[in-house]
């Protein structure tokens, strides 16, 4: 290596390793390791391995065999994710910054053995998904389909999961879980939107849910649909507020491509909403909105353009 090489480097890796200001305002104070991308995904991948067995690990019709395999990803889902919380737990707040690490390791495995415990329900709730995807896709052959490939799928595992994690108060993995979904599919939903049984996202690609959405039960999307905010509200301080400012979706609701649906507004149950509509007032239930037909005009000569 040449002297001018050597003397780049060698500044650079000088000027590299010291902290910034903000960089050490941006870190947590303790000295821990931070959570891992490439866990996480194992994290979810042994989630996928256990309530879709079938599907993503190879098939064992036998019980007794199906049960083994279940409880060996189980008891590496709660090593790897008990781990991950107890880093995550270092960007919690300061007045529930936990002092020992033995205490944090506790905290983190009681955690994730809770995650554990709602694995049945967030099984139960991803396959309220898959049927209602099914039934709202004439294109879809069978499920295997929409369980291998659609990408609602894919987002509907990360978000089950990653909300179970937000309603425990977890820090930053929840977020991490999503936003590898919404990287992969187009389709951003924040963990801590509420969302019901058999919902569908229809292409998904574009789709926005908010933090503080609600939504009900046999709701479809369509892609580019945003379930988001108006306005944000600020403290005498000038800080934003998280306060609830998304829409409430109740049951039986379809909202149709690029609609917005803006602030803290309610849908009512077994409306119709059109496409490329922007709403920001409540819809009484049984309602339809839609574009105003388009109007065809005419010129001649260039005139009008």
């Amino acid at each position: 290596m040449d002297t001018r090489t050597i003397e780049i480097l060698e500044r650079n890796v000088r000027q590299l390793s010291r902290q910034t200001e903000q960089e050490t305002r941006m870190m947590p104070q303790t000295e821990a390791s931070l959570p891992s991308v490439e866990q996480v995904k194992k994290i979810i991948n042994l989630v996928k391995s256990i309530i879709f067995p079938d599907y993503f690990n190879k098939r064992q019709c036998h019980e007794t065999i199906r049960s083994y395999n279940i409880g060996v990803h189980m008891e590496e889902l709660l090593q790897i994710l008990a781990r991950q919380i107890s880093y995550g737990l270092q960007f919690g707040e300061k007045s529930e910054v936990i002092t020992t690490r033995q205490q944090v390791q506790d905290k983190a495995r009681d955690l994730a053995l809770q995650l554990i415990d709602a694995l049945p329900e967030i099984k139960r709730l991803l396959y309220t998904d898959v049927q209602a995807m099914f039934d709202n896709d004439p294109a879809a052959i069978n499920y295997g389909e929409i369980i291998f490939s659609y990408p609602v799928t894919k987002a509907m595992i990360h978000y089950r999961i990653a909300h179970k994690l937000h309603d425990l108060l977890v820090p930053v993995i929840p977020r991490i879980i999503t936003e590898l979904a919404h990287s992969e599919t187009g389709i951003d939903i924040h963990p801590g939107a509420q969302i019901g049984e058999y919902f569908a996202i229809d292409h998904g690609t574009g789709v926005v849910i908010g933090e503080t959405c609600i939504i009900g039960s046999h709701v479809t999307l369509y892609q580019g649909v945003t379930l988001g905010s108006k306005s944000f509200k600020k403290d005498a301080d000038g800080n934003m507020l998280n306060i609830p400012r998304h829409p409430i979706i109740e049951d039986n609701v379809t909202i149709y491509s690029n609609a917005s649906i803006l602030g803290r507004i309610t849908i009512g149950h077994d409306s119709v909403i059109g496409g490329n509509i922007w709403v920001t007032h409540d819809v009484a239930p049984k309602s339809r909105v839609q574009q105003s037909k388009a109007v065809e005009s005419h010129f001649e000569g260039g005139l009008g353009i």
